[in-house]
């Protein structure tokens, strides 16, 4: 059901989620959401439902193995860099929204603090 959601992965291009399922994923809570923000930029407002779990800390062992899971930072360096992390662990299931929250905001998002 939700591999439909998420961009193919070719090459070595890191698997991404497009803003449209994004947008639906937020809504109908179907993935879990990881703001790799620090704290203070987290709490300053974060994608709705998004759990922060900082870069400086970030544990690809601690996500979610029974649900699809999407990780943000504010413009997409942050997320690719655990996003790589997570793969080389083996998770599955899991992409990044490279826009970022920044573009999220922008493009009408909500936003929760």
């Amino acid at each position: 059901m939700f591999w439909g959601l998420f961009s193919k992965r070719s090459g070595d291009a890191l698997p991404t989620i497009e803003h449209e399922a994004f947008t639906k994923a937020v809504a109908q809570s179907s993935a879990a959401i990881f703001d790799v923000r620090e704290p203070q930029e987290y709490a300053a407002g974060h994608v709705p439902g998004a759990v922060n779990m900082p870069l400086s800390s970030f544990s690809a062992h601690a996500l979610p193995k029974n649900r699809p899971v999407v990780l943000i930072c504010q413009a997409g360096g942050r997320s690719a860099k655990a996003l790589r992390q997570a793969l080389d662990a083996g998770c599955k299931d899991i992409r990044h929204y490279a826009p970022g929250t920044g573009w999220w905001k922008n493009s009408g998002g909500a936003i929760e603090q």
